[in-house]
């Protein structure tokens, strides 16, 4: 069982948060109704009361909102994942929480479609940073993968790169392997297979999965790779990823921060990407990110 606590304190939001987590019957959901009261629930967190493996908090709440609660958190318990709900008006509040340590969101205007699916994605990122903190690998220098357009291919690349990280702050290891998420997603549904990222935007995301579906069966999509090197030194992690796709113009990628983008599934990863890498950039013709972190200490 996954434990999810919702940190919410409009009683309608929380049955509201509440009814959708609770579809999912492998997840167990506790609530608290601000932001002092989630924080005392994770200090008082024991062997018989285990700690929350995702928190999920609104940001703007009497007593203590929700970035007061993420840097709280962050200094207690820095491997418990804790993920925003936005709305209209917490922009600023949102950026500065990702930046202080959250690791990911959903619009309140797109929680029945979108909430579940993060919360998923951050679980299975916690458990590959998990897996591979235990791990006891002998960190590389320098790692090259090709991959095909699988999802599925996703998540134990991310935990192998996962493993040349074993000293760096759970914080850093989480946000990395959220970004290196977001940015292979990009490069094999919108680089390699053409899939616009707009479909996700509405309740229905049907057409967005089929289409992504029918083209990986034929020309010249399906023949399209995904590249990945990276490079690893005590004091940073540098990851090129490159598609084979037609690329697009990164002079005019939108500010992902602003008010008409913050709320748009669409404009999510590369949101993500930014506010949890150091240095990100794009090739001239748009099918290669490089994305560089640099390590600090916990």
């Amino acid at each position: 069982m996954a434990k999810i606590l919702v940190v919410e304190d409009s009683s309608v939001d929380r049955v509201l948060v509440g009814g959708l987590l609770g579809k999912e019957p492998t997840w167990e959901i506790e609530f608290a109704h601000d932001g002092r009261e989630g924080l005392d629930r994770v200090i008082a967190s024991n062997s018989d009361h285990p700690l929350p493996d995702v928190i999920v908090t609104d940001l703007q709440m009497p007593r203590m909102d929700g970035l007061e609660l993420v840097r709280q958190v962050r200094r207690s318990h820095p491997q418990v994942p804790v993920v925003l709900i936005t709305s209209y008006g917490s922009e600023q509040i949102a950026v500065d929480a990702l930046r202080a340590g959250a690791t990911s969101y959903t619009p309140k205007s797109m929680l029945q479609s979108a909430l579940v699916r993060t919360i998923k994605q951050v679980l299975e990122m916690s458990k590959h940073m998990r897996f591979s903190r235990d791990a006891g690998m002998p960190a590389s220098r320098q790692i090259a993968f090709v991959l095909e357009n699988e999802s599925t291919l996703i998540g134990p690349t991310i935990e192998h790169l996962q493993e040349n990280l074993p000293s760096w702050s759970d914080r850093d290891r989480l946000q990395i392997g959220m970004a290196l998420d977001e940015a292979l997603v990009n490069a094999m549904h919108h680089g390699n297979l053409e899939v616009d990222s707009s479909l996700r935007d509405g309740e229905d995301e049907r057409e967005y999965y089929d289409q992504i579906r029918a083209r990986k069966q034929v020309d010249p999509f399906r023949h399209r790779r995904v590249r990945i090197e990276a490079e690893f030194s005590d004091k940073h992690i540098c990851v090129q990823i490159s598609d084979d796709g037609r690329g697009f113009d990164p002079r005019g990628v939108p500010d992902p921060t602003s008010d008409c983008n913050l709320h748009k599934v669409s404009g999510r990863g590369l949101f993500l990407i930014r506010s949890f890498m150091d240095q990100v950039a794009h090739n001239l013709t748009g099918n290669q990110i490089t994305m560089t972190k640099l390590r600090r200490e916990p």
